[in-house]
């Protein structure tokens, strides 16, 4: 059987000394975007940025003006916990001990703070019991026990003010601030903790400065002077259902008033009894968080 052979061209090679071509490389560009926040870091961020604006809107200062601010104040601890169980802000923290343990000691003031507050307030649904009952027998010497116990509140409120007053007042070590995640998470604990300052002030001065405004009042009948602008100051920092019932002005030559100025005064008592009862009932939510927030801290430590 005979092959079948084809026929092949081959042409010389025109360029015998040039050399082979590169191979074609691909550049592929890089953009590098910053990394975002956490969800839960910008959540904190709006709250605390709510109750900034909440602080600002301090013209008309009410029991439900103070709850409002406490009640965004345990949002905002509830939130910072939230942060803390994270495990890289576990990682974050665990190389800080001396910043973390100054932390440590301003939340446990904080706690404190609460802790006393809470006694005070149960004293004074006591003092207020007994001065309703006062109130219907027209026992002006019971009514003069409780005006004392309302000095004697307004003092330890303002012990408690001083007691806060240095809180937070540390740098931020500076190897928390060598990364974009640990500075942001620095920030947002600075805030809260002076969001816990601006919260506690409002409330410690609330009452305070409304029981002190009253025994401003009491000091000009028994004829002292004091300065009206200390005086417009303090009646504008106190809560107003505090300064406006059972002060000095509506309980004062009680033996006197009518029947019906006495149901008045008698219902205005039962008001400011729930008031107290509110701010109460929120004070121990801030109180927990504020011990929730401490062991989140301190887990950092020990875990």
């Amino acid at each position: 059987m005979v092959g079948v052979f084809r026929r092949s061209l081959s042409f010389p090679n025109k360029h015998p000394n040039r050399p082979p071509k590169p191979p074609i490389s691909h550049h592929i560009r890089s953009i590098s975007l910053p990394c975002r926040s956490h969800p839960l870091i910008s959540q904190i961020k709006c709250e605390v940025n709510d109750l900034k604006s909440w602080s600002t809107k301090s013209e008309n200062r009410t029991s439900i003006w103070l709850c409002d601010g406490l009640s965004r104040l345990k949002d905002v601890h509830d939130s910072l916990v939230d942060i803390l169980q994270l495990p890289q802000t576990q990682d974050s923290l665990r190389n800080q001990n001396e910043w973390v343990e100054k932390l440590l000691e301003d939340f446990l003031r904080f706690v404190d703070v609460y802790g006393i507050f809470q006694t005070s307030v149960l004293a004074l649904k006591e003092e207020q019991f007994a001065a309703q009952v006062a109130i219907r027998k027209k026992d002006e010497s019971k009514l003069a026990l409780y005006l004392k116990a309302r000095k004697r509140i307004a003092k330890e409120m303002a012990k408690l003010v001083s007691a806060i007053r240095y809180i937070g007042q540390y740098p931020v070590p500076k190897s928390m601030l060598t990364s974009i995640a640990d500075t942001e998470l620095s920030g947002v604990v600075g805030d809260v903790v002076e969001a816990t300052m601006l919260v506690t002030t409002a409330l410690l001065n609330g009452i305070s400065e409304a029981f002190a405004a009253s025994r401003t009042r009491k000091s000009l009948w028994m004829g002292l002077r004091l300065k009206k602008k200390a005086k417009k100051a303090k009646i504008e920092e106190g809560i107003q259902e505090f300064q406006q019932i059972g002060s000095v002005d509506s309980l004062w030559g009680f033996k006197k008033k009518s029947e019906e100025e006495v149901r008045v005064v008698s219902k205005n008592m039962r008001e400011l009894e729930g008031c107290v009862c509110n701010i109460e009932s929120v004070c121990e939510k801030v109180f927990r968080s504020l011990i929730n927030t401490r062991v989140s801290l301190l887990n950092t430590l020990t875990q």
